[in-house]
């Protein structure tokens, strides 16, 4: 597709398509080959001797070349691999055992033309690494889909993939290969028959020693003995070592035929070690018991004349012992996991052969330019522009929900830059590839460059940068001041999102493959500008329908099976990220399973106290980790690599087999173990046109569909027909195409007119009506939080996660470091989370039946009705100051035998959080902070967010969306001080100036009552310190910047101050005290 062809504007129901600047060359055709393809060898088939096309089975017609064909029948078992039957002598054919008679003459001339002596051993090792290992197991991408379903493996396989390199003598080899063929090389393995089938005689050649074809060889035996015993030994050693060495022929090339590669792993999982985890189950286990003992205590002594505060407390205990039992147990079972990026190098970019990784598309989506700052957006695409992954196989799109021209003018200027920074850190390796943090790193960026020209042109690419800045900023500041008339372009014409509610779709190409080259005439990246098509009436589901939108605009013009979705500010921190992602997306053993693989946020700018818990390293890097050994991470809204198919409602090809959890302390009835089936649940249902509550967990496509051959898609054979794939996906049939392709691709013969026009249709606001996008297809609509009831939708129909922490961070983004910008950001998160748990989607009863996990099942609960848990927080932290007012509390007197059962309670609690920090290997400090701000938001955002739900759900009054602000920050982190009130503050205010004035009343009311209420007011007090203790972070956030006095120093001053004041008034040093009427003079009637 051209490059910078000039921006495409339309609207599929107005029936309008506009292309602003001028169109230059038409886009180039791509070649692509005519007639079938060997399903064996990935050659052609070829034509017979009469020039028709070679059929080798009359049965099937299943593609097969005349070598394999002939192969098959001398030395193979003699049949067709699809249909079994067996091939019939055809013209020109040697006979071979087993053959009719036929009428026909022999032809003697090719009787006997597969001669084995005088092999060439070099060009057999060539042919046997030759890439189309389709035979062998390996699926040819490249091969149609009803030829892909096919290729079925026809010898036994490594159990870990590995092969064995060491030289056999030619005389000790029992596998005879073939000479080498006109038209490529070809590999034919030794067939594997099974051991029901009948094995059919082999000719030899008496001439020829026994041993070459493997009957009567003492050394083949001991080859194979030798081989076996590696085997077991790798096996032992959990088939991690890789073995290395030339594969391209020589004297290293393989002693046996070649074993599937893909069986080699590229990742694997690294649990726990023992040591670390057992002592964190077993403090778990204790701590239930502790609770049953302390609850029973709890309800069996009420507090006398304090009723009401005693069960308030026992209800609000409860509810904690609830939540914290659904936050534990999903962390029951934490793995960690390493990755292998040199094995996916060596099995899919060999030297001298195009690149088989597969292709990948980047999601960019951003909204208000002025709350998400142009040069924040240009990084984070400079980043993926500069990924280290083939350039033809990454395609980056940004969605402009905002139909902003600023974006699209910055977007312009940058793929200008792009131009010079990207060969530039190719060339170099520089990490990372955002110039804006490159340029701001305090480090030795001499540390590992050899080149002697590398100072020189950093300087010049640093003084690029800053005129790239310069003219971005330029812009900003004339996008500041928006005339009457609206904005128009360079060549005069007004832009189409002048209206950002009312305007067409629009789509530009500003680098691609025809026109995207960089200083030094290499390819870039292609980069898509898109915004959708917004109408006054119509439901835009704002962040998830711009995904879905991204989505389907792919899938027309690239169509890749993979992609990467990132918020505007989350740049590529490492350039190796998508390979992490595809050493699990591409492993042949775990990849078919994985719906995405999500990498944890990473922040910069944040306080070097993370006063707020920006970080937010407790559900990063423990609970994330826990659901990685159970069936996978949510899904956090960014920094996920998605499998196409698995948001296209497929679900995954599992092969039902036993669970095994011996040793992984997990009950089968937790992990999920699988019952059979007597019908597949695959299969879509032609009566039903949307998914109910009751079939929830039963996907709408599968997989196995798609491999079954789209070549029996008449009206009798398909599965699904055209009409209900259009229900599904809507009226496009070159985007209903291109979902049957498992791995990816549009249609070589496809113009790239026709598909700029296909993308405008599949953009335009009302393409999703009457369809199951936003209900079983794409992002999945309903809350403001669509990243968590997407990824609970296909962990639902047995998608599984990954969760990939590379050592050097993937991503890494901004983060709002002011309060209230913090506490508006965990407001939208809460109020997503209670609309989910009000939905049909809700946990508690959505997707019973189906592939979900139980454990998998708690971390969603506890996901989504997290924000209950502020009713019960907020009269918790009251309750101190009531009890401190009253004089009354919620604990009875104890004995010291009860006294332990709060005393294991409190060890308990902290014993758990230190090993919890043991093995994850979190800080202190940012375990407490965690713990500090739970507080925080429990009592401010989740508050409000519960209220707001309820509203939104039963009353139907509706919150705005808010974006949250990702302004850069000063180098004093200024932003941090600044205090924007919002009407979240008052409840934390309120709670923490009512423990404050109740620690003080507490206080002189001891003094006042004498030493004996001394004992009963420590209980209370330390109730009350640990709320105002929670709550200081909050405290000073509202204090602000204090340049002399710390904020402690200005607490401790009003509360010593107040109580050395009530203790004064008490004391009363300066007045003369009366002695009163004395009694005993004048008596009672005194």
């Amino acid at each position: 597709m051209e490059a910078n062809a000039g921006l495409i504007a339309g609207s599929h129901n107005r029936n309008e398509l506009v292309v602003i600047r001028d169109v230059n060359d038409g886009p180039k055709p791509l070649s692509h080959v005519n007639g079938l393809i060997c399903n064996i060898c990935g050659d052609d088939v070829g034509l017979t001797v009469d020039g028709e096309l070679f059929v080798a089975c009359f049965e099937c017609g299943f593609p097969v070349c005349r070598p394999c064909f002939e192969y098959e029948r001398k030395e193979g078992n003699q049949s067709c691999p699809q249909c079994k039957s067996r091939y019939n002598r055809q013209k020109g054919s040697p006979r071979v055992p087993g053959d009719d008679e036929e009428d026909d003459t022999d032809d003697l001339e090719n009787e006997f033309a597969f001669e084995m002596d005088h092999l060439d051993k070099q060009h057999v090792t060539d042919a046997m690494l030759h890439g189309h290992m389709s035979y062998g197991g390996t699926y040819d991408h490249n091969l149609p889909h009803h030829m892909r379903a096919h290729q079925i493996p026809q010898f036994p396989l490594l159990t870990d993939g590995t092969t064995v390199a060491e030289e056999l003598a030619d005389d000790t080899h029992a596998i005879v290969q073939p000479p080498p063929m006109s038209g490529g090389k070809r590999v034919h393995p030794l067939p594997y028959i099974e051991s029901n089938l009948p094995v059919q005689a082999r000719p030899m050649d008496p001439t020829k020693d026994l041993a070459a074809y493997g009957y009567g060889s003492v050394a083949w035996k001991e080859r194979v003995d030798s081989w076996k015993m590696r085997q077991e030994k790798m096996m032992t050693e959990g088939g991690h070592h890789h073995k290395g060495g030339d594969h391209d022929g020589g004297d290293n090339g393989p002693d046996l035929p070649i074993m599937d590669e893909s069986r080699q792993p590229l990742s694997r999982k690294v649990p726990i070690p023992s040591a670390r985890i057992n002592p964190y189950r077993m403090l778990i286990v204790l701590r239930l018991v502790v609770l049953a003992f302390f609850f029973r205590y709890r309800i069996l002594n009420p507090v006398e004349g304090a009723y009401g505060l005693w069960i308030t407390s026992v209800i609000c205990e409860i509810w904690f012992a609830i939540s914290w039992i659904l936050d534990q147990f999903p962390k029951w079972l934490p793995i960690n996991r390493e990755t292998y990026l040199d094995r996916l190098s060596l099995r899919y970019e060999k030297e001298g052969e195009p690149s088989q990784l597969e292709h990948v598309d980047v999601f960019v989506s951003t909204v208000d330019p002025m709350k998400e700052p142009p040069i924040v957006t240009a990084n984070t695409i400079l980043s993926i522009l500069a990924v280290d992954y083939p350039v033809d196989k990454v395609s980056c799109y940004l969605s402009d929900d905002g139909a902003a021209m600023l974006t699209f003018e910055c977007l312009s200027e940058t793929s200008e830059f792009a131009r010079k920074w990207v060969p530039f850190c190719k060339k170099f390796s520089i990490e990372p590839r955002a110039p804006e943090m490159y340029f701001a790193q305090k480090i030795d960026y001499l540390k590992d460059k050899v080149q002697p020209t590398f100072v020189k042109e950093r300087r010049a690419m640093k003084r690029e940068y800053e005129e790239f800045k310069v003219r971005v900023n330029a812009l900003v500041a004339k996008a500041q001041k928006v005339p009457e008339e609206g904005w128009t372009m360079q060549d005069g014409t007004p832009w189409p999102g002048n209206n950002t509610r009312d305007h067409p779709g629009m789509i530009q190409v500003f680098l691609g493959h025809s026109g995207g080259h960089d200083t030094d005439g290499n390819e870039l990246p292609r980069l898509v500008y898109v915004s959708r098509e917004k109408r006054p009436g119509f439901n835009h589901h704002k962040k998830a329908g711009a995904m879905n939108a991204l989505v389907r605009v792919s899938a027309v013009l690239t169509n890749a099976p993979y992609f990467l979705n990132l918020d505007c500010d989350h740049y590529i921190n490492n350039s190796k990220a998508l390979r992490e992602a595809m050493c699990f997306m591409m492993d042949p053993t775990v990849g078919k399973k994985v719906c995405y693989v999500q990498f944890p946020q990473r922040f910069d700018g944040i306080d070097r106290n993370d006063r707020y818990a920006n970080h937010n390293t407790v559900f990063f890097d423990i609970n994330l980790k826990g659901l990685d050994g159970i069936q996978g991470p949510v899904y956090v809204g960014t920094g996920c690599v998605f499998r196409r198919q698995a948001l296209y409602g497929y679900e995954p090809k599992l092969k039902e087999k036993a669970n095994k959890s011996a040793g992984s302390g997990c009950p089968s009835w937790c992990c999920g173990k699988r019952k059979k089936d007597k019908k597949k649940k695959s299969k879509f249902s032609r009566k039903k046109t949307a998914p109910t509550r009751s079939d929830s967990s039963i996907p709408i496509f599968s997989l196995e569909d798609i491999e079954e051959g789209t070549d029996g898609m008449d009206e009798e054979k398909s599965l699904v027909s055209t009409k209900n794939y259009e229900k599904r996906f809507g009226q496009s049939p070159v985007f209903v195409a291109s979902t049957l392709l498992e791995h990816g691709g549009v249609h070589h013969s496809a113009s790239a007119g026709s598909l700029l026009k296909e993308a405008i249709h599949v953009i335009s606001c009302g393409y999703e009506d009457k369809t199951e996008w936003g209900k079983e297809i794409g992002w999945i609509y309903g809350s403001v939080t669509e990243d968590i009831l997407t990824g609970f939708k296909m962990h639902c129909r047995g998608w599984r996660s990954i969760y990939c922490m590379p050592h050097r961070p993937a991503f890494k983004g901004s983060a709002p470091i002011n309060l209230s910008d913090r506490l508006n950001q965990v407001l939208r998160w809460a109020l997503g989370s209670v609309e989910i748990s009000l939905s049909r989607h809700c946990p508690l009863w959505y997707g019973y039946g189906g592939r979900l996990k139980c454990l998998e099942r708690l971390a969603y609960i506890n996901t989504t009705i997290y924000p209950l848990t502020s009713l019960p927080l907020v009269a918790y932290c009251v309750l101190p100051a009531v009890c401190l007012l009253t004089g009354k509390f919620i604990i009875p007197t104890i004995s010291n035998l009860d006294s332990l059962f709060f005393i294991s309670l409190f060890i308990s609690i902290f014993a758990t959080g230190i090993l919890e920090m043991r093995w994850s290997g979190v800080g202190v400090d940012e375990w407490w902070r965690n713990e500090q701000f739970w507080v925080i938001g429990g009592v401010s955002a989740h508050l409000f967010a519960l209220f707001q739900g309820l509203l939104k759900v039963f009353a139907g009054i509706d919150t705005n969306f808010t974006v949250t602000s990702k302004q850069g920050e000063d180098a004093d982190f200024g932003e941090l001080y600044t205090l924007k009130w919002t009407s979240l503050l008052i409840p934390p205010t309120t709670i923490l100036i009512f423990n404050l004035v109740g620690v003080v009343a507490g206080i002189s009311d001891a003094i006042n009552n004498g030493y004996q209420s001394w004992g009963p007011l420590f209980g209370k007090l330390f109730f009350a310190f640990w709320v105002i203790v929670h709550l200081y972070p909050f405290l000073k956030g509202l204090m602000g910047r204090q340049n002399r006095t710390p904020t402690i120093v200005i607490v401790w001053s009003i509360l010593l101050a107040s109580i050395f004041s009530l203790l004064w008034v008490r004391i009363n040093p300066f007045l003369s005290r009366s002695n009163g009427p004395n009694l005993v003079e004048c008596g009672l009637s005194c």
